[in-house]
């Protein structure tokens, strides 16, 4: 069998020293002695807000936020910390970050370590970034981990109730009662707050020291007023959930009968529904004695306008679908009997959800990992890394006008594509996936190849040897990669941004089911890490295609 070797000394030399001679603005030298387009310091504010990291990766899983891993952050709030507080707010509000987390724990450290002017700015920004009481108390735990508390953190938290509403502030003080370790109660308190009238007093005393409030009339606090009688009253108290729109949450759980699970049912939007739709078939609120309710959540589950309002991704979609139709959720003991009209709704709805997607108009290349092991479940998720991997390729497929897909097989024959270890038993094959197929075609293509290893640096081995202009090479695989040698798959970008004159090419590499993984340069803007798999990559994926990240 022949093969083609990845390239000789003289080759690489050669393509070292074009990528050194196409060093143009914006590009730094690596430790390789190629020139790269580095991740400036805000740039690296941008991935540490939104990845949760300042290097290339981005963690499905929770991640400890830590002053270690937060360096740059910290060199640029001592350059210009109202700029950085900017950011904060800005990225925050536009809800471009899958999490809140980093936007708090980097507006802590600017609210600690700050300037005066910087700490002003941080305090004023405090209820723009923390909008409900779960923020409030995250951004105090991560505060306590900088400094202890000051008036000016006083000051800011006794805005951040005093500003509020009376019936916004009431609605979050008892549906986010206590996180981290912190309640309401303690940073009424630790915040020496004077109330702004008689009305927020009350709350304040009903929080602070519920004993002393008694039977007080809380004719103006009314969903406080709601709240205590639901707990007291008869019977579920249907007419005061529905009288003051009682959310969820304030209902307490025994009092969640089928009636008020059938209220809910009218006023759930579609990121509540499809949350709940276990919850409502467990109860027999969708079954098939209960054909209008059925067919109520099919026309909304198929309605294409309600779908396209709700902006949801084809793959929360999907993950909302394999939850249901298992018959019982990721954590917990509920279960239930899918009802066959949902689960084809759910379908439907599914590749509704594709109209959401926005094409990029990016040239991709996808290389899939097709080995058994794909068929490895995703923590904390209803699906494989092969369903997650085919719905995803599906996205492309579906929204991008230039694509390749391929997989990484075992070697088919003399001279396929002339791409190989040096032991000949890997390389890349053709993977036909069409925007007219569905999931489980898509499936059914990528099940049962020969496979042997996961080598990232093929993509661009293969693209550069039949030159294929490529913007954004995409691995999916299960686990940890292997590379036998060289090139590693950041050499391997390199010399085909060099040979290609494509010096802005990126490469992710989805580690779905990973614990840990390096493959990004993290001085390299154009790589990224995703470890792990959440209905957030997506989004990750696309904004970082965009050069956003």
């Amino acid at each position: 069998m022949s093969h083609t070797a990845y390239a000789t000394t003289g080759e690489r030399h050669k393509a070292r020293n074009l990528t050194q001679e196409q060093k143009g603005e914006n590009q730094v030298k690596n430790s390789d002695g190629a020139y790269v387009f580095g991740v400036d310091p805000w740039k690296r504010l941008d991935r540490f807000l939104i990845l949760g990291s300042e290097g290339g990766s981005y963690y499905a899983s929770e991640q400890k936020l830590t002053k270690a891993n937060a360096k740059s952050v910290r060199a640029l709030i001592a350059e210009d910390g109202v700029r950085v507080v900017n950011r904060v707010v800005e990225i925050s509000d536009a809800g471009r970050a899958p999490k809140n987390d980093p936007a708090l724990f980097v507006l802590a450290m600017a609210s600690a370590i700050g300037g005066d002017a910087t700490r002003s700015a941080a305090y004023s920004a405090l209820p723009a970034v923390a909008r409900i009481g779960t923020h409030l108390f995250h951004f105090i735990a991560y505060r306590e981990s900088f400094t202890g508390w000051s008036r000016g953190l006083r000051s800011a938290v006794a805005h951040w109730y005093n500003d509020k509403p009376i019936d916004d502030l009431a609605l979050q003080v008892l549906k986010y009662q206590q996180r981290d370790g912190w309640s309401h109660r303690d940073l009424l308190r630790l915040a020496h707050i004077k109330p702004k009238d008689e009305l927020y007093s009350l709350l304040y005393q009903y929080v602070t020291s519920p004993e002393d409030v008694g039977a007080a009339d809380f004719t103006g606090l009314p969903l406080v007023a709601a709240y205590e009688t639901v707990k007291v009253v008869e019977g579920e108290g249907y007419n005061i959930v529905e009288k003051y729109n009682m959310p969820l949450e304030l209902v307490p759980p025994e009092k969640r009968t089928d009636k008020i699970y059938k209220l809910m049912l009218k006023n759930f939007g579609m990121t509540a529904l499809l949350r709940n739709l276990g919850v409502l078939t467990s109860r027999g609120i969708l079954s098939a004695k209960n054909f209008k309710n059925v067919n109520d959540v099919v026309a909304r589950l198929t309605n294409k306008k309600a779908i396209a309002r709700a902006r949801i991704h084809p793959l929360s979609v999907l993950v909302a679908l394999k939850i249901y139709e298992q018959g019982h959720g990721m954590r917990g003991n509920l279960e239930w009997a899918p009802v066959p009209q949902i689960i084809d709704a759910l379908n439907d709805a599914f590749y509704l959800a594709f109209a959401n997607v926005e094409p990029t108009n990016l040239r991709y290349l996808l290389a899939l990992d097709v080995s058994g092991s794909m068929r490895s479940p995703i923590v904390n998720m209803p699906l494989t890394a092969r369903d997650a991997s085919g719905a995803m390729a599906m996205v492309t497929a579906r929204t991008e006008p230039n694509y390749v897909t391929l997989s990484f097989s075992g070697a088919y024959g003399a001279g396929q594509w002339g791409i190989y270890h040096a032991d000949d038993i890997t390389t890349l094959a053709p993977l036909n996936i069409t925007p007219r197929q569905r999931l489980d075609d898509v499936i059914k293509t990528i099940s049962g190849l020969p496979f042997r290893s996961t080598d990232c640096s093929l993509p661009m081995r293969y693209a550069e040897k039949e030159r294929i202009p490529i913007d954004v090479f995409v691995v999916y695989t299960d686990s940890e990669t292997n590379n036998y040698g060289q090139p590693d798959p950041m050499a391997a970008l390199r010399r085909y941004r060099g040979v290609m004159n494509l010096p802005e090419s990126k490469l992710v590499v989805v580690g779905m089911t990973s614990n840990g993984f390096t493959i990004a340069d993290p001085n390299d803007a154009g790589t990224l890490d995703i470890v792990g798999f959440d209905s957030s990559a997506p989004e990750i994926m696309r904004s970082f295609a965009l050069g956003e990240i």
